[in-house]
């Protein structure tokens, strides 16, 4: 069984279910699989380094405010601020771990308490409403003087010290410690203890870890103590949680070094009911001797049968997946899930989400994560999955969870691109031509690979003519007699740039003008961003001017001159 912190857990839509505050929620809260190889602690004990005894951390660390002035709307009467991001961040964490771990019962106010003593919720670092701070939140050198000794885990790369370690961001971690706890609270898919929203969850998780339930009192301190093993810590926590539960306001983030520190060398103090020291008993009446009674005796009670737990995640079909960019996957990711006794974990929720993606976008939908709920068979299969834009690869890790622990699988992905290695006319084909002053259009090219059509491919077309070594170069604008292309605005340019091919691999040429071409061959060249080339020769041919002879067309008789009248006959002449 894997430890708790190798959850990989989405919990974007499981809160939309499982709590009315999700929908306040911007950002999906990822719990991610820490990098490291080790399998760390399967449960936070008194001697982890995270439980070190630090004294009093938020006061050992410069610069620190003490909190903000209770003046956020809703503030009660006595009560102290926290500051937006930090408010929001404890409580994106209590509905992603209620989702992920549900029996834990994690109170953001716990939360809150420790970033209080910590760090007093960012807020004297300048926090931002990204999460993180304006200056870096480093603790005490853990050298042994006057602190703990641990000696440096992470080369520096948390809190800038080779040697030793420190306790780093708003929550205080060890590097240590978050090298295996660490989370993304705000979906970015990064885990930085520098940042509230990751480092929240990832306390939330380190709490409840091993099962604990943190109603349960001997649980909560257990669980305080597991983060700082110190008495003094734990009911300064404790004292500050339960303020917070009688109310707290919500204030602006206040800028770095806004407020005064407190007095060095004093615990802050929270408002909680005062017990007397020496309360009075009073002595209870005698109770009359009862008269004894046989006791039955008793049956021995029969243990009762192990609740079967999660045991194994496997992958089917195979771990490739591969696509060409922008297409379904055909293969369904598919993992089946089996409980201790052998049998399937029927609507065993499992998690897939895509990692490490170069593919431009590989995604279910719109989305880069699916919850999907193991059927009858153990079997949870998650379909829609679709190819990213380029070629790539990415990582698609399923991850199956219960509150002893988890499992996690991944499967490979790879998207291809098939590159065209042939641009050619169809069979056949004739060439183009055109009269002087009309235009070529609808001429036609395909892209091919293998003889198969490529889709997606990019070609340019450009005027080309030939230098005097024989090469292809292209014309020269500004003395070139050729066809032409028209830009968008519907200028004369000799190059275009084409858009991608079809599943028919289909190119086909904007309409080439030919206004003051002369008669005679001319050349268009098609270019892939593969550099595979085709030379199509164009043909302007001149207009036709020979005539053919008509015969004389014979005069109708209204085009027929009239002649001369003959003059009639005077009777009284001879």
């Amino acid at each position: 069984m894997k430890p708790l912190h190798r959850h990989l857990v989405n919990t974007s839509r499981k809160v939309l279910c499982t709590a009315a505050l999700a929908a306040s929620l911007t950002t999906a809260a990822v719990v991610t699989s820490p990098s490291t190889a080790d399998a760390g602690e399967s449960e936070p004990t008194p001697d982890s380094p995270q439980a070190a005894d630090r004294g009093d951390a938020r006061l050992d660390l410069p610069d620190i405010v003490a909190d903000p002035p209770p003046t956020g709307v809703g503030a009660p009467e006595g009560a102290s601020g926290i500051p937006a991001t930090a408010l929001d961040a404890y409580h994106r964490a209590e509905v992603s771990v209620a989702a992920a771990l549900p029996t834990c019962k994690l109170p953001w106010q716990l939360l809150a308490g420790i970033g209080r003593v910590e760090s007093v919720h960012a807020s004297g670092y300048g926090l931002k409403a990204d999460g993180y701070t304006e200056k870096p939140i480093r603790g005490p050198r853990l050298d042994g003087n006057g602190f703990a000794e641990i000696r440096d885990t992470d080369k520096g790369e948390w809190d800038a010290d080779a040697v030793y370690d420190r306790a780093v961001g708003p929550m205080q971690f060890i590097p240590s410690t978050w090298a295996k706890w660490g989370a993304d609270g705000n979906g970015d898919a990064k885990r930085d203890p520098n940042n509230i929203y990751d480092a929240a969850l990832g306390a939330g998780l380190y709490l409840c870890a091993g099962d604990r339930d943190l109603s349960n009192e001997a649980k909560l301190d257990q669980a305080i103590l597991s983060y700082n093993n110190s008495r003094e810590y734990v009911n300064t926590v404790l004292g500050f949680m339960r303020q917070y539960q009688a109310g707290v306001g919500e204030v602006a983030n206040p800028p770095v070094g806004d407020y005064p520190t407190q007095p060095p060398g004093t615990l802050p103090t929270p408002q909680v009911p005062v017990t007397p020291s020496n309360p009075v008993t009073p002595t209870p009446a005698p109770k009359p001797t009862p008269t004894p009674t046989p006791k039955p005796t008793p049956t021995p009670e029969q243990p009762k049968p192990a609740t079967p737990r999660l045991a194994s995640l496997t992958v089917l079909d195979g771990p490739g997946l591969t696509a060409e960019a922008g297409a379904a996957f055909a293969e369904v990711p598919r993992v089946k899930v089996l409980l201790s006794d052998g049998k399937p974990a029927v609507n065993q929720e499992v998690v897939f989400a895509i990692e490490k993606d170069t593919t431009g976008g590989t995604r279910f939908g719109t989305a880069d994560s699916l919850v999907v709920k193991a059927g009858a068979d153990g079997i949870a299969a998650a379909t829609g999955l679709k190819a990213g834009s380029k070629a790539g690869t990415f990582t698609l890790r399923a991850s199956a969870y219960d509150p002893q622990g988890g499992f996690t699988v991944n499967f490979d992905g790879k998207v291809t691109v098939t590159v065209a290695d042939k641009l050619a006319r169809a069979d056949g084909a004739k060439m183009p031509e055109a009269v002087t002053g009309k235009s070529f259009t609808g001429v036609e090219v395909f892209a091919t690979a293998a003889g198969k059509p490529v889709a997606g491919t990019e070609t340019i077309a450009d005027l080309v003519v030939k230098d005097n070594d024989g090469a292809w170069v292209p014309v020269d604008p500004k003395t070139a007699k050729a066809p032409f292309f028209k830009d968008e605005a519907g200028k004369p340019v000799f190059g275009r740039v084409l858009a991608k091919t079809a599943a028919d691999g289909k190119i086909v040429l904007p309409e080439l003008f030919t206004t003051d071409v002369a008669p005679g061959p001319y050349f268009v060249r098609l270019t892939t961003k593969e550099k595979v080339t085709f030379v199509l020769e164009l043909k302007v041919t001149a207009p036709d001017t020979t005539t053919t002879p008509t015969a004389p067309s014979t005069p109708t008789p209204d085009q027929v001159p009239a002649k001369d009248p003959v003059p009639a006959k005077d009777p009284a002449r001879p």
